[in-house]
C-alpha cells in the first residue's frame, strides 16, 4: 500500500487555544528513525500544560504537534534501525517536547530506540496509556531504589497516572504495597494489591504507626508533589529509606529526611528527549513494560470515554478538569 506523502493533524499554532486541524506533509524516517502510523495517543496532565503555556520545562516550540505517548504500526524503517519490521505494533514515549513532533497526528516519524513491541494481549488504546506512565514509574522504582521483596513500599497517589503502574511495578517485584488514595478509589488499588490509606481521614504519623510501627517505609514515592513531598520525608525508614519523587519542583526543607538518615532522588522523564541522553533506556524499559503486561502482571487503567483528532481538546479539558478515571486516549484511526 503506498503511504500518502500528507497527514492529518492537530497543531497549536498558540498556547491556551483551540487546535488547528491541517493537513500537512509527513516526514520521511532518517538513519535509525522509524515511521509509524499512530493508532491511538494517551493524554498526559503535562499535555496539557504545554498547551495552556504552563509546560516551558518541556522545551516544546510553537507550532508543534503535542502528544508523549502513542502506540501504532511500523510503516517505514530508517537505515539501521534493528528489531523492527513493517507491520510490527509498537508503542512508546516519543515526542510531543524538545521539539519533537507528537502523537496527535496520523504518522510519526520517531526514533527507534524509544520504541517497544506493543503486547500482543493490549488494544491500541490500551497500549498508548502506558508508556510516559510506565517509565516515570520503572525509573523511579526499579532504577533508583531497586525495590524488592521483603520490603514495605508507599506510593502517593496509587489510583493516579502513575502511581496505579507503580503499585503494580512494586508487587511485581515482591514488595508489600500501601498507597494513599481517596475512599472513592479505594478499590483500585485493592485490584492491584495495595493496602489504601485513605489521606482524607489520616496522617502520615498515624499511618506510619499503623503499617510501619512507626519505623516508616522502605521506599515511598511521591506523584504528587507539594506538602506530600514534606509527609514523604517523614514516612521513610530510619537510615535505609528511600524517597522519590516525580514532582519535586518546590522548595522544601530536607530537615525531616536527613534527621531519619534517609535518602532522595529525583524523576524527570523528559530527559532522554530533551537531551538525546538514554534513549535506548526508554526502549528498553518500554520492553520490560511489554513483559509484564504479557505475563498478566500490568494493566492499565484507561478511561471509557472516547476521543478522535477533531476532539483532542475535549480530551484535553477531561484531564486538566480532573474527573477522568485512568488515562485518557485519543483514537487516532479506525
Amino acid at each position: 500500500m503506498t503511504i500518502s506523502s500528507t497527514m492529518r493533524a492537530a497543531v497549536l499554532d498558540e498556547y491556551n487555544s483551540p487546535f488547528r486541524f491541517a493537513e500537512i506533509e509527513r516526514a520521511k524516517p532518517s538513519a535509525g528513525q522509524v515511521l509509524v502510523r499512530i493508532k491511538a495517543s494517551g493524554v498526559n496532565p503535562l499535555d496539557t500544560k504545554i498547551r495552556t503555556g504552563n509546560g516551558a520545562h518541556a522545551k516544546q516550540p510553537l507550532p508543534a504537534i503535542l502528544g508523549m505517548d502513542m502506540a501504532g504500526i511500523v510503516e517505514e524503517l530508517g537505515a539501521g534501525v534493528s528489531g523492527f519490521s513493517v507491520g510490527d505494533e509498537v508503542y512508546g514515549l516519543t515526542g510531543g517536547v524538545g521539539g519533537l513532533q507528537g502523537s496527535l497526528a496520523e504518522f510519526a516519524v520517531v526514533d527507534g530506540d524509544l520504541l517497544a513491541k506493543k503486547p500482543v494481549n493490549l488494544t491500541m488504546r490500551q497500549a498508548a496509556a502506558i508508556p510516559l506512565s510506565f517509565i516515570t514509574a520503572w525509573e523511579g522504582l526499579v532504577d533508583r531504589a531497586n525495590v524488592h521483596a521483603g520490603q514495605k513500599v508507599l506510593i502517593h497517589a496509587g489510583a493516579g497516572g502513575v502511581g496505579h503502574v507503580a503499585v503494580q511495578i512494586a508487587r511485581a517485584r515482591g514488595a508489600e504495597v500501601f498507597a494513599t488514595v481517596s475512599a472513592e478509589k479505594k478499590a483500585i488499588v485493592e485490584s492491584y494489591g495495595a493496602v489504601p490509606i485513605d489521606y482524607r481521614s489520616t496522617n502520615v504519623e498515624r499511618y506510619m504507626a499503623a503499617h510501619t510501627g512507626g519505623e516508616g517505609f522502605d521506599v515511598v514515592y511521591d506523584t504528587v508533589g507539594g506538602a506530600t513531598l514534606d509527609d514523604s520525608f517523614v514516612a521513610a525508614k530510619v537510615y535505609t529509606g528511600h524517597v522519590l519523587s516525580s514532582l519535586g519542583w518546590g522548595t522544601h526543607k530536607l530537615a525531616p529526611l536527613s534527621f531519619r538518615g534517609a535518602t532522595y532522588s529525583g524523576v524527570f522523564t523528559l530527559l532522554p528527549m530533551l537531551t538525546g541522553r538514554g534513549r535506548a533506556h526508554h526502549g528498553e524499559i518500554m520492553r520490560e513494560a511489554t513483559r509484564l503486561v504479557e505475563a498478566g502482571r500490568l494493566t492499565p487503567l484507561v478511561d471509557e470515554r472516547r476521543f478522535s483528532l477533531g476532539t483532542a481538546l475535549a480530551a484535553h479539558a477531561l484531564v486538566e478538569s480532573g474527573k477522568a478515571l485512568g488515562k485518557v486516549v485519543v483514537d487516532i484511526a479506525d
